[in-house]
């Protein structure tokens, strides 16, 4: 049996209290649906900045009423600290990935993402130290790489900030270290490579290429690159990132570490169209425009360290990934 079955057997005999925070958000729904349906006690907290109430809707119709029930859900905002600390009374255990993503977006306002990626990040810290949880798990990012160019990313190899997201995902990392010496509260970061799948918002004017080209392209709507397309990215499916979070948050040996999430493949944003027109059986009218400023040229993730520490192994490639995808965002943009 792999070790993420083994985990969730686990898991499922010995329910516990879990806390998701961005749970309305497109990675967050996901947690909340796969730990409900494991029988777990979940508190969802989000403030719908960025998160969808659609997506808690379709949580709701994807697990039995029995399940839905073990839901508490709370509207907030992890800037305010008395919410974070209410959230986390009498929970086990955090996921937390409630942030303000986007490198656009923090360029276009760096305040916003350093009070909710930094400053609600060390609200949610003292909060959970402060209530006893026994293991915070929080969503990091490649960002944090910054200008380095060594390929594949490695976690000890990090060079300079590109964008103020990138400065407050290496700013929680730094937190995560000082808690662990000055606190003894130890967690685990997952630096998460490009996520995508289902319930990620196609609209917008900082959401991710995927949806949104896909989208596009269903409207039979022109489909805009930042660049020559030649840029790479690791692109990492949604329930390799469940994988991820719950292995995290049950394994004994990777306190304390950041860890590469992706699927180690280098995939170009051409080849990203090609595939997608491909699987729509749809010309693509593609529109090349200048790059965007923060945006790294290529990358992809070295997951050596998180298959050895936590068992990690991405179940769902590219090519199936792409193909889940395409079928959700028919439904949702019928």
């Amino acid at each position: 049996m792999a070790r993420y079955e083994q985990v969730q057997t686990r898991v499922r005999a010995t329910p516990r209290t879990w806390l998701v925070t961005g749970a309305a958000g497109f990675i967050g729904s996901h947690l909340l649906e796969t730990l409900l349906k494991l029988d777990q006690r979940v508190i969802g907290l989000d403030n719908f900045s960025t998160g969808n109430r659609n997506n808690l809707e379709q949580v709701k119709q994807a697990v039995p009423e029995g399940q839905w029930k073990n839901l508490r859900f709370v509207e907030g905002d992890i800037r305010a600290l008395d919410t974070c600390r209410r959230a986390c009374r009498s929970v086990n255990l955090v996921l937390h990935q409630a942030a303000l993503g986007s490198v656009p977006r923090s360029i276009a306002d760096p305040i916003a993402t350093h009070d909710s990626n930094i400053g609600g990040f060390l609200n949610m810290l003292v909060a959970a130290h402060g209530a006893g949880v026994a293991r915070f798990v929080y969503a990091g990012s490649s960002a944090t790489y910054g200008d380095h160019p060594a390929l594949p990313r490695v976690e000890s190899e990090i060079g300079r900030p590109l964008s103020p997201y990138a400065v407050s995902k290496y700013v929680n990392e730094l937190y995560a270290g000082t808690f662990a010496r000055c606190y003894g509260f130890d967690s685990i970061g997952l630096r998460y490579f490009n996520v995508f799948g289902p319930r990620q918002d196609p609209n917008g004017a900082y959401t991710a290429v995927i949806p949104k080209w896909v989208a596009g392209m269903i409207r039979n709507e022109p489909v805009h690159i930042n660049g020559d397309g030649k840029t790479t990215r690791d692109f990492c499916y949604i329930d390799n990132v469940v994988q991820a979070n719950l292995l995290a948050a049950t394994s004994p040996d990777a306190i304390g570490h950041a860890m590469n999430i992706g699927c180690g493949e280098q995939i170009s944003l051409n080849t990203v169209l090609h595939l997608a027109g491909e699987l729509l059986h749809a010309t693509v009218d593609v529109e090349y425009r200048e790059p965007r400023p923060g945006d790294v040229r290529n990358s992809l993730a070295d997951i050596s360290l998180a298959q050895r520490l936590l068992g990690y192994k991405p179940t769902v490639g590219f090519r199936e990934g792409l193909a889940r995808t395409l079928d959700a965002l028919r439904k949702d943009v019928a």
